[in-house]
């Protein structure tokens, strides 16, 4: 839709049927400090098309990943994705961000989401999975207040400190008005999350480990098992790479009682960050204190198969006060485009990819050490891993970004500080061994 603006005359119409005398009177509600005392320091007009010109030559300022060779991951990874993925979910029947309010009139909606959670329960070996969430963070945080809900005499959940930092965050968001305290699990020099330091807490009621974590590294979640046992806490597992469990044993298997983790890699783009998928997933014991709406299948008066909402924890189905979350906790499209991505793929093809991920980051590591690189980590990773960078590998990035139009690993420092010109580097089914065999040449 274009923007038309207001006419003088569609102003003072409006203002007499609101009843101000003038503009200013809508704002009065706003603290006088905060108001702008003058106005805005805005360019001279343009034509409309002066500013299209003017916002392509913004846009083009911009750099995506397309014509670009990427290593980097830290929780968005660049996946190849089949084309029939993008073509089926460009239908009609399922582009919609929702699960409609009316469930039971979109069947083909409801058994989507039926599958998907299927699937995704397969994944991750867990017994039951919501229907998606905007992402990792979002659903990370609902498993904090989980946690919270069910040990109700605990005020604390710890998460490793080798969670995700944007997750942490968004963790934290979330607790800082409950009067709920988040507690951050120290890491050890070899890269991992300190166990000792989670069996030396009290009053914690969940804690939350990432493996991969955010280092790359694989963590023993079956140790992190035990102590919440030991201590009665609620374990989550999360991760942000999905394909990770092509090849690893998955988070069921330890017995964790929630899986918050992150689906973009499951044939969403990477589009400047966003938009990601938020998988949540629990055990049967976990069932009533998921948020968000459930799928399941029942048979009709005649026999054939139908979709229902099972379960809808949701205010707009439930009383506010029983809702186990008040945000919009689906993304519908998103869930589809990993249905459809699982089931392009399958088993086989997971296990394959996931293997390519894991066999061209280990090549990308040696070269890198042969090219100057210093290992720092002496640990089992997935498809991404930290090195310490030569002298001058900053200007050589820059220049590599500029003039070679690659993505040569993610800064570190401003994440965890003793890792100043350290690079979380991470490779994907997509990067060749010509690439990576050119980027060791550059940095030599």
């Amino acid at each position: 839709m274009r923007y038309l603006p207001h006419t003088a005359e569609d102003i003072e119409a409006m203002l007499a049927k609101t009843g101000h005398a003038a503009l200013d009177d809508l704002f009065e509600t706003i603290p006088n400090q905060l108001k702008l005392k003058k106005g805005l320091d805005l360019p001279r007009p343009l034509t409309e098309w002066d500013l299209n010109t003017h916002m392509e030559a913004l846009a083009s300022e911009n750099i995506a990943c397309k014509g670009y060779t990427c290593f980097i991951g830290a929780g968005s990874y660049d996946h190849h994705i089949p084309s029939i993925v993008p073509y089926l979910i460009s239908r009609s029947e399922f582009v919609t961000a929702y699960t409609p309010y009316q469930p039971e009139v979109s069947q083909g909606t409801l058994q989507g989401i039926y599958e998907f959670q299927t699937m995704i329960t397969e994944l991750l070996g867990m017994d039951i999975a919501t229907a998606s969430h905007y992402d990792c963070g979002t659903a990370l945080a609902e498993c904090a207040l989980i946690s919270l809900r069910k040990n109700r005499k605990a005020d604390k959940f710890a998460v490793s400190s080798l969670v995700h930092p944007s997750h942490r965050q968004i963790i934290q968001t979330y607790l800082a008005p409950t009067g709920y305290e988040l507690v951050e699990i120290p890491h050890t020099k070899d890269g991992l999350t300190d166990i000792q330091a989670l069996e030396a807490m009290d009053g914690i009621a969940g804690v939350a480990v990432q493996s991969p974590n955010f280092l790359g590294h694989i963590e023993d979640l079956a140790a992190f098992r035990q102590v919440a046992d030991a201590k009665k806490m609620i374990f989550t597992a999360s991760f942000t790479e999905a394909l990770a469990w092509g090849i690893l044993k998955n988070p069921g298997t330890f017995g964790a009682d929630l899986v918050a983790g992150e689906g973009q890699s499951l044939g969403i783009q990477k589009t400047f960050g966003g938009p990601g998928l938020g998988l949540l997933a629990g055990s049967s014991k976990m069932v009533r204190s998921l948020p968000g709406r459930l799928v399941g299948r029942a048979t009709d008066n005649n026999g054939k198969d139908g979709y229902v909402l099972t379960l809808a924890t949701r205010e707009q189905h439930i009383r506010r006060e029983k809702a186990s979350s008040n945000i919009c906790s689906n993304n519908g499209l998103n869930a589809m485009t990993a249905a459809v991505y699982l089931s392009t793929v399958g088993k086989i093809g997971i296990r394959e990819i996931a293997r390519q991920n894991h066999d061209k980051a280990v090549y990308l590591k040696t070269c890198l050490e042969k090219a100057g690189f210093e290992p720092v980590f002496d640990q089992p990773f997935f498809n991404e891993f930290v090195l310490k960078a030569p002298a001058g590998f900053k200007e050589k990035r820059a220049e590599l970004i500029h003039n070679h139009c690659v993505f040569a690993g993610l800064d570190l420092g401003p994440y965890y500080q003793q890792l100043e010109d350290h690079y979380l580097f991470c490779a994907t089914e997509k990067v060749t061994k010509e690439q990576i065999d050119q980027l060791a040449k550059e940095v030599a």
